[in-house]
């Protein structure tokens, strides 16, 4: 028995890739954000499909919600994905991965293990020094 694909896929249904339509390569080295940043989110996030709660074009956070990176990850080890929870009470989702051209920094970020590394060296250099 043949299956018609006509009965699985509706030709008229748009599909926008937002992964990498708006970027394709591999991302910078260093990461624009950090893990704790502030950050506001610059175009609605749809349902691509991976959340299967909600039918595709469903808007889960809306433009202007504000959040906060939760991790950093890595699609098909050249794109880089955040993490970040939202805190808007009208989000369908409150955490959901991001691109860097959908987010803007509402702080600066501060690598806080970075700061304490450098306190301890100054500290060592400063006090065990021979």
């Amino acid at each position: 028995m043949a299956v018609d694909h006509k009965q699985i896929v509706d030709a008229n249904t748009f599909l926008h890739d937002s992964v990498t339509a708006n970027r394709s390569g591999r991302d910078e080295e260093v990461a624009k954000f950090g893990i704790g940043q502030k950050v506001q989110l610059l175009e609605d996030v749809k349902n691509d499909g991976t959340y299967p709660h909600a039918p595709i074009g469903t808007v889960m956070v809306q433009k202007g919600a504000i959040g906060y990176i939760k991790s950093i990850g890595e699609f098909l080890q050249v794109i880089r994905v955040y993490e970040v929870h939202f805190l808007d009470v009208n989000a369908l989702i409150e955490v959901v991965g991001c691109r860097e051209h959908e987010l803007l920094a509402m702080e600066d970020y501060r690598d806080e293990v970075q700061e304490e590394l450098e306190f301890m060296r100054k500290h060592r250099e400063k006090y065990y020094s021979k």
